[in-house]
């Protein structure tokens, strides 16, 4: 929408400016960031957010906003005097105590930290990734609930991207999924400024980026971003294309207006220092006192500008009630969809019918996937073009194409990073995305995971092959050091099921969560249905860890050998708990699919599973480390602390010692030493 505001260019350059200084003056006060970039861009931020961007500074969460990611996040500062300026509940209290210990404006942007900050950025190229992910869900978003009449989800999206961003490998990978899915309601800004912490570009990187774009099928247009009416028409341009994704390259200066510091890798990440941040602030005709100046006619600029941002919402708001009055199921399901709403007791829901029989926890998770889609109509993913290994096709539903969004199940390609930050843009958007791959590749999607650990998003991984046993491939395919990795990542639940009944329960918890994304590391091989208890209920699946065969009646729970085990390794320990015990060994076996969740259960439930003072055996195929905290001193963790094999998974059972038989020898020889 063209604002209606004629541009006043004296204005307009005072604004500028008032952006350009308070990100200097905040960097200069913290002695800390990166002035570079929201020197360059200024022009850039304040065109598209005073004639392009529709959003609401009083509604941050408004589904009818555009969204806007600034991918390259060190220019933090640029994206925080922006949405100062516009009205958002960001003091100049927060500008000034920038990078500050509890500050509302760190060092590089988080999501649900700073209103209007749409997404967590800093690593570079994750935002990109994140972009092309909310310009999918606007397209899946509409096509389930947008009417000819009206669409409560056709929205665009705006960023800005640097050298960095293009230079990391996730920006191939996801551009080149935006290009394939023909995205044209994604407008990326390159801030073309040829320098990087090393010095020019040059030195690393000479990449005709305009041709690799456009090998992409994306639409590249080229604008001065000092001149508003070519990069205004440059942005209409790039607007108006809604076939092809959008790359508007502005060829910048890094630090512009800094006499020295201009074009020099010193503008990236130190601040300009006093004497140049004075010789900038005299070079563009900018006070040198006080600080943090925002003119008068700024303010008034930027409250007209929110005034026609509320003539807009309030049109829109008129448009969606005849909407959802017209059409009061699909208002309801749009509803469900904006709260990410999931039934109550989706864990019980799913355990009714979960699996009961010998197979791969892959195969059960294919299960339970189809009553959960069923179940949650927001459901959405697709695997990293291992969908058949990884069984995550959501049956009865279309895949996602340029020509139908409608479709639940997406084919990412063989790019699991792109795919972890598309899908945590999804996750962003509404939506509950699961993506999948083999585990020993979260090697390429741990960057995304942890982001989307950090932003609490509820985000599914769904990651088969979970161990040695997955055979032949041999040790670069065979995880062994993974599970324990991803467990040290601060808010990302791992799960390692069992079998069916806990692939289900599996899925539920991590439905249900709204803090944080799960990882469920599924088997390739076929495991047994597991007996439990007489006693046992569904409820215990939620503690993390439960006791899945106890000593009887004569025998002490405190003195008996407990094993501890996850995945296809329970069943192991199962065996090797039987054979002890038939040697005359109180034993008892615990299941414990989620350390981490057991860990957060009450005290009374920790003891009742693990009995203090009793002998533990942790079993699991993978690097013991993590299990030592579990098993005490006294205690023994069986595992593999070295690479696996290329054989098959029976072959390698015995070859580590991973049998019911061979866990039995080594614990009874540990036993009896004593």
């Amino acid at each position: 929408m063209t604002p209606e505001i004629s541009a006043d260019p004296q204005l307009d350059q005072l604004a500028v400016n008032a952006i350009r200084f308070l990100a200097v003056d905040a960097i200069e006060k913290s002695a800390s960031g990166h002035p570079g970039l929201p020197m360059g861009m200024a022009d850039v931020g304040y065109i598209v957010w005073t004639r392009f961007l529709r959003h609401d500074p009083t509604d941050p969460h408004w589904p009818g906003r555009d969204r806007f990611v600034l991918s390259a996040g060190h220019g933090s500062m640029l994206l925080y005097s922006l949405l100062h300026l516009s009205g958002y509940a960001l003091s100049m209290e927060e500008i000034q105590n920038f990078r500050q210990l509890g500050s509302r404006t760190p060092g590089h942007p988080e999501y649900g930290h700073t209103p209007g900050v749409e997404t967590t950025t800093g690593p570079l190229g994750q935002g990109l990734g994140n972009a092309v992910g909310m310009a999918l869900a606007s397209r899946m978003s509409h096509a389930r609930f947008g009417t000819p009449e009206f669409s409560p989800a056709d929205y665009r999206v705006f960023g800005i991207a640097g050298d960095g961003c293009m230079m990391e490998g996730i920006s191939h990978e996801a551009a080149s999924l935006a290009g394939h899915l023909r995205l044209g309601n994604l407008v990326m800004i390159y801030d073309d400024n040829h320098i990087t912490i090393d010095g020019d570009t040059a030195i690393t990187f000479t990449d005709d980026t305009p041709k690799r774009f456009e090998a992409y099928g994306w639409h590249v247009v080229k604008a001065d971003p000092y001149d508003h009416a070519d990069l205004t028409r440059a942005l209409e341009a790039a607007v108006a294309e809604t076939g092809r994704p959008s790359l508007v390259i502005c060829r910048s200066h890094i630090g512009y207006g800094s006499p020295k510091k201009q074009d020099t890798k010193h503008a990236h990440g130190e601040p300009l220092g006093a004497e140049e941040t004075i010789a900038a602030k005299r070079k563009l005709g900018w006070p040198e006192s006080p600080a943090f100046l925002v003119p008068a006619e700024v303010r008034a600029r930027f409250a007209a500008r929110a005034a026609e941002l509320a003539r807009e919402r309030a049109t829109w708001n008129a448009k969606f009630d005849r909407w959802r009055t017209a059409d009061a199921a699909r208002a309801a399901m749009w509803e469900q969809f904006v709260e990410g709403r999931v039934p109550p007791g989706l864990v019980e829901k799913l355990c009714e019918s979960a699996p009961t029989t010998k197979a791969a926890t892959r195969a059960h998770g294919s299960a339970v996937l189809q009553k959960a889609a069923a179940l949650v109509p927001s459901l959405v993913g697709g695997s990293a073009d291992l969908e058949g290994s990884n069984k995550t096709k959501i049956e009865g539903s279309p895949a996602v194409t340029p020509q139908d969004f409608s479709g639940r199940n997406l084919y990412f390609g063989i790019r699991e990073h792109g795919m972890t930050a598309v899908a945590n843009g999804l996750g962003l958007s509404g939506f509950i995305p699961y993506s999948a791959s083999f585990l020993t590749f979260t090697d390429y999607a741990r960057p995304g995971m942890r982001l989307a650990a950090l932003m609490k998003l509820r985000h599914v991984f769904v990651y088969t092959h979970d161990s040695i046993f997955l055979g032949e491939d041999g040790p670069t395919h065979q995880p062994v050091e993974h599970l324990a990795a991803l467990r040290t990542i601060p808010n990302l639940l791992v799960i390692r099921p069992a079998d069916g009944l806990e692939t289900a329960a599996a899925w539920g918890l991590a439905l249900e969560r709204r803090d944080g994304p799960t990882v469920l590391a599924l088997s390739r091989q076929n495991l047994a249905p597991l007996l439990r208890p007489a006693s046992f209920t569904f409820g215990e699946l939620r503690r993390g860890g439960y006791v899945l065969r106890d000593v009887d009646s004569s025998q002490s729970a405190k003195d008996a050998i407990t094993f501890i085990a996850t995945g296809s390794e329970v069943g192991v320990a199962l065996d090797a708990a039987e054979r002890l015990a038939t040697a005359g060994f109180a034993t008892r076996v615990v299941s414990m699919p989620a350390p981490q969740l057991f860990a957060q259960q009450d005290e009374a439930w920790r003891a009742r599973v693990l009995p203090p003072g009793g002998r533990r055996v942790s079993v699991e195929a993978g690097v013991t480390d993590g299990w030592r905290g579990w098993v005490g001193d006294r205690g023994l963790a069986i595992g593999i602390d070295r690479f696996g094999e290329s054989a098959p998974a029976e072959v390698l059972a015995e070859h580590f010692g991973l049998t019911g038989e061979a866990v039995a020898r080594r614990v009874r020889e540990w036993a009896t030493r004593g």
